[in-house]
């Protein structure tokens, strides 16, 4: 059992949570677009005061590995890098994809859903009908792997003996191809919280399973292409 701080910025929301003994004790989160850099910071030490606890009560900092946004993820990687060179503490990388399906599974559970049958689709928007995605049983063992999937209805087609829950801000988009399934059903357009961060880091650091702070690095899955900045005069 440990106290764990969890990052995720992989999506469109900056979640910053803290855990004691698989339990969450604080969480801050913030939609608002771009805004994880600037308020990354202060969350955790907003979350650390709450908690009455130091930073050095800490026993390892997890964090969102991906896929994900380019940007975002960069930020959280590195932030949690950062605070694990500072205060010699443990770093885990948590799927994105698997922590988004972890939360789903919750929901489902609250809502006293048959889950054994059923098998897990997160989907994070990766622009236009493009989705990164994959699909976990109800262990969170991976049934097909993440990739970088441009959705065309008949995704999957093998499954269909079996319910496929699909979620996440990409999800709602794939609606209209999938509403004629009568094994789809959606979940909603969940954003991703840090508290899933904190409940798989949980085990992972129970089995000691720790990532290297100084060679890993972001699951990005798609490289990152830059736009032209948008300076007058400056292109023709």
């Amino acid at each position: 059992m440990a106290i764990i701080l969890g990052i995720e910025t992989a999506t469109s929301v900056c979640s910053i949570a803290l855990s004691r003994d698989g339990k969450l004790i604080a969480i801050r989160e913030s939609e608002g677009a771009k805004e994880h850099s600037a308020m990354l910071t202060g969350f955790i030490a907003e979350l650390v005061a709450e908690a009455g606890i130091t930073y050095s009560q800490i026993d390892a900092i997890a964090v969102s590995m991906g896929p994900g946004s380019y940007t975002g993820l960069r930020i959280g990687v590195s932030s949690a890098k950062g605070l694990c060179y500072a205060l010699d503490k443990p770093f885990i990388a948590v799927d994105t994809l698997k922590a988004l399906a972890w939360q789903a599974q919750q929901l489902c559970k609250q809502q006293k859903r048959d889950i054994e049958n059923s098998l897990f689709c997160p989907m994070l928007d990766a622009r236009r009908m493009e989705v990164f995605t994959a699909l976990f049983d109800h262990k969170l063992q991976v049934v097909e792997a993440v990739n970088a999937l441009v959705v065309t209805g008949e995704d999957f087609a093998a499954f269909d003996n079996k319910e496929i829950i699909y979620f996440g801000d990409g999800a709602s988009k794939c609606i209209s191809l999938f509403e004629a399934k009568k094994n789809y059903h959606f979940l909603g357009a969940m954003a991703l919280s840090g508290e899933a961060i904190c409940m798989l880091a949980e085990t992972e650091f129970e089995n000691r399973n720790f990532a290297d702070v100084a060679y890993c690095e972001p699951f990005y899955l798609k490289d990152f292409i830059a736009g032209k900045p948008r300076v007058k005069g400056l292109y023709q």
